[in-house]
């Protein structure tokens, strides 16, 4: 491991390992009818996607107290279904990333069950943590608390996430993160975050094992 990139990966789940976005966009509709905020037109999609996830919350209406209420109801909604599939070559990357001696962990707002139903349990046995149920707007506590754990220095260490939340929380707990092309928000919002790796496609991913 020694020269190595990022010796430690921790991955977000929706929209980074998962392709959850159209299930979201499915199940937004029932939320917000249930919650009472404004739902997602189907012409304003690509708008939001550049917007933090503070302001999509300040233009649906959702104050910052009832998120967790609203993702425990999405959570509920994606555990009565079917699992929600991998992006294509997730799998291989991360086999490939951990035969290189690269240490996965996953930290997401998501549960625990949904993530194990979707990675299923050869890729799960990959993966020496997932830390489920992460407040969108607080992972960088959570970040910390899995370097604690894994006895790994924040330098070390990289988040990987698709939202400016998951760049936000990765900067205040002092590791680098690493955008996505392919998740929730836009890529040219990611880029313009200056993230210290951006993944244009799944196999960038394994770009976290090579030389410093």
């Amino acid at each position: 491991m020694r020269g190595m990139r990022y010796p430690l990966a921790i991955f977000d789940f929706d929209g980074t390992l998962a392709d959850s976005f159209p299930f979201f966009l499915r199940a937004q509709a029932t939320l917000a009818q249930r919650h009472g905020f404004a739902p997602i037109e189907e012409t304003r999609i690509q708008a939001m996607r550049r917007l933090g996830t503070r302001e999509i919350l300040r233009q649906a209406a959702i104050p910052h107290w009832k998120l967790p209420i609203v993702a425990t109801d999405f959570i509920r909604l994606m555990r009565a279904g079917p699992p929600v599939p991998l992006f294509a070559g997730i799998g291989d990357a991360l086999r490939e990333l951990r035969a290189k001696g690269v240490r996965l962990m996953v930290l997401t707002s998501n549960a625990e069950d949904n993530v194990r139903r979707s990675m299923g349990a050869e890729l799960t046995s990959l993966v020496e943590a997932i830390d489920g149920g992460a407040h969108m707007l607080g992972k960088q506590r959570r970040i910390a608390q899995l370097l604690k754990r894994s006895r790994a220095d924040a330098s070390s260490a990289i988040y990987i996430g698709d939202q400016l939340s998951d760049a936000e929380g990765a900067r205040r707990a002092g590791v680098a993160f690493g955008g996505v092309a392919w998740g929730y928000a836009h890529p040219d919002a990611l880029r313009e975050a200056r993230p210290e790796e951006f993944f244009d496609s799944v196999a960038d991913l394994l770009r976290i094992a090579s030389p410093r």
